[in-house]
């Protein structure tokens, strides 16, 4: 090569590497704060994809929970956002076409936070927020120009098929995520794994494009141990007996005593929760219905608790076989503690006091152990799982109150101040005069030397009074380890987890929690007593020409007071065949032989209709209707 030609080459490479270098310098130099700037705008965010949720079955495979791909109005709050006016000319012009207040959109899209109170968007703002569904959905569809930031898609929904039935154990689903019930519970399971979509953005918050999209996959599905026919049956022998009781609210809970497997669970007030779908309002949210009555509800138990009064007698050496005085009433103390409408039942045996529900020969029983200074009644009542949570896989269960010497001296302690304040002062904001009268006078005995547990206490202890407190579940759980012989189980509603494609992932099984303190004598004494409740005791009117040999329905009933207002009204019972446990509470709903006796009738004879319809019928050669009411749906006195 010439000399020339080298000299050229060198210089083309000299003039490459000085351009190279210039433009290094311009950039990492010159232009470095810039496109450090420019860089610093840009940000890459992530945003979950929920999978398809997994469905919440019956015992039998019968939705009670499901998901249906619906059109969905969603909002796209970032893009509301970079608005001039913050999306509020929107907003104000999707509800006009919703027919929603602009407040109520605005609520349903505005992000939860530490100061931003329910109702709330709580998944991520770069999720697409649903705010209604249907045809609505379909209209705003056709108008896109007019909602900028607004968006129709079909999305899976939740379905809820039987409405308000089971709602407060089912849960429901906000933001991709289980709130409550068994929703919540199995979030884990039902939600499946989440997708996800990472996006870039500008400084402004603005997708500028996506850099990675992983898909998401579907959640398993939760089967139960709810029998769904049996939840039909327990809904409406529950809403019938609140109506013709006049009672408040109630619950209804149906148990398989052998295993601890909830059947039933109703409760009411309920409400649907498909509410939730579309999100709810401020207005709508403090309206709801949320306490699950069943698991969180807490009573007295009245004579229903004279199960663990007679273990407890046992216990501390009283003869079941021996005969008692049933006066028209027993003093405690200067306190004459009556019987119920003051009825001298005369000489009786301990059978005989559960039948007919005798008081005062358990106030005489509990004032003679109160002065021994014998504990036996509350151990007795622990062991029946009274005073804690029974460990049911729903969340928010109430633990009950099993009062004694400890609790009321801390009560009165905490309390103290108020009630010598309340001596002096009174009740003058109470209208009714009498019940004034009593609660300054309780107050001024409290003042001068509450906080000791004294004979009285114990008296209305024995009978489910007094700060006695119980959820319907747990009592349900006792007397269903009364039926079976004395083991007591921690319910459980979920059964098993199955994988989308059919395979089982575990099965769920109610743990052991415990055995009664009884001995199998002492249960069967009960069991048999029982047995005669619905038929010659306090229940024979509301189960007068029942089934018994069918179904041989045992049970107590139970009427608790509660001051200024009506009674409580309670019907605990078992069979061995079907092995079920029903028991029925009513708030405010009177006697418990005239309100829950007649509903807890109502389930059992529901349960022996659907029994039936398996039996084989010879005479059409094929069996009987198998479906059950929701499947054709769905194409300090205690009284006895």
């Amino acid at each position: 090569m010439s000399r020339a030609r080298l000299f050229v080459l060198r210089l083309v490479v000299a003039a490459m590497m000085l351009t190279l270098v210039g433009r290094l310098w311009q950039l990492q130099v010159a232009g470095g704060a810039r496109y450090a700037q420019a860089a610093a705008e840009v940000r890459i965010r992530t945003v979950s994809l929920p999978p398809t949720r997994g469905q919440i079955l019956d015992v039998a495979g019968r939705p009670l929970v499901t998901n249906n791909t619906r059109p969905v109005v969603t909002v796209d709050a970032v893009e509301l956002a970079h608005q001039p006016d913050g999306g509020a000319a929107v907003l104000t012009r999707l509800g006009k076409a919703l027919r929603q207040p602009y407040r109520q959109l605005a609520e349903k899209v505005r992000p939860c936070g530490p100061r931003v109170a329910q109702p709330c968007w709580q998944g991520s703002p770069y999720e697409p927020i649903p705010v209604a569904e249907g045809v609505t959905a379909l209209l705003i569809s056709e108008r896109q120009q007019d909602f900028p930031g607004v968006r129709t898609e079909l999305r899976p929904v939740r379905v809820y098929p039987f409405g308000a039935a089971a709602a407060h154990t089912l849960g429901y689903v906000q933001g991709a995520k289980g709130r409550d019930g068994l929703e919540g519970v199995y979030d884990k399971e039902l939600a499946g794994r989440a997708g996800r979509r990472e996006v870039a953005v500008d400084n402004t918050g603005r997708v500028t494009r996506v850099i990675r999209l992983d898909q998401p996959v579907a959640g398993d599905t939760l089967v139960t141990s709810i029998d769904s026919r049996i939840q039909t049956i327990a809904e409406q022998a529950l809403s019938r007996a609140l109506s013709s009781s006049g009672g408040s609210s109630g619950a209804a809970v149906v148990m398989e005593s052998e295993t601890g497997r909830v059947v039933a669970l109703a409760g009411r007030p309920s409400y649907d929760p498909a509410v939730w779908t579309d999100g709810v309002t401020a207005r709508e949210y403090k309206a709801l219905p949320l306490l699950s009555r069943a698991v969180q509800g807490e009573w007295a138990p009245g004579s229903t608790w004279k199960v663990a009064s007679v273990v407890a007698a046992a216990a501390a050496g009283y003869g079941l076989g021996a005969t008692y005085d049933c006066p028209s009433g027993y003093t405690v103390g200067n306190r004459l503690f009556r019987n119920f409408a003051s009825a001298d039942l005369g000489p009786m045996t301990m059978r005989e006091a559960l039948v007919e529900s005798c008081d005062t020969i358990f106030y005489r029983l509990a004032d003679q152990l109160w002065e021994r200074g014998s504990d036996v009644m509350q151990r007795t009542a622990r062991g029946f799982g009274f005073g804690r949570p029974t460990g049911v896989d729903l969340p928010g269960e109430a633990a009950g109150a099993v009062p004694d010497p400890a609790s009321k001296k801390a009560y009165w302690q905490a309390t103290r101040e108020e009630s010598c304040r309340r001596a002096v002062k009174g009740y003058p904001e109470l209208a009714d005069r009498g019940r004034a009268a009593y609660l300054t006078a309780v107050a001024g005995e409290n003042c001068r030397g509450g906080g000791v547990w004294r004979g009285g206490d114990a008296a209305n202890f024995a009978i489910g009074q007094g700060g006695v407190l119980v959820t319907p579940l747990q009592l349900a759980r006792a007397y269903a380890a009364v039926a079976n012989g004395g083991t007591l189980y921690s319910p459980r509603v979920g059964l098993r987890v199955v994988r989308p494609d059919g395979s089982t992932v575990r099965t769920i099984q109610p743990p052991v929690a415990g055995r009664l303190p009884a001995s199998g004598e002492t249960l069967r004494f009960i069991r048999e007593a029982l047995s005669q409740v619905p038929r010659s005791g306090t229940a024979r009117g509301a189960f007068e020409k029942f089934p018994f040999d069918r179904i041989a329905v045992a049970g107590k009933t139970g009427t608790a007071e509660s001051f200024g207002r009506r009674d409580t009204s309670w019907f605990a019972s078992f069979a061995p065949d079907p092995a079920y446990t029903v028991v029925v509470v009513l708030s405010e709903g009177g006697r418990g032989a005239e309100g829950a006796a007649p509903a807890a009738r109502a389930i059992w004879e529901g349960i022996l209709g659907l029994t039936e319809r398996r039996t084989f019928r010879p005479e059409s050669g094929s069996s009987r209707d198998q479906r059950g009411p929701s499947e054709r749906d769905h194409s300090t006195q205690e009284r006895r």
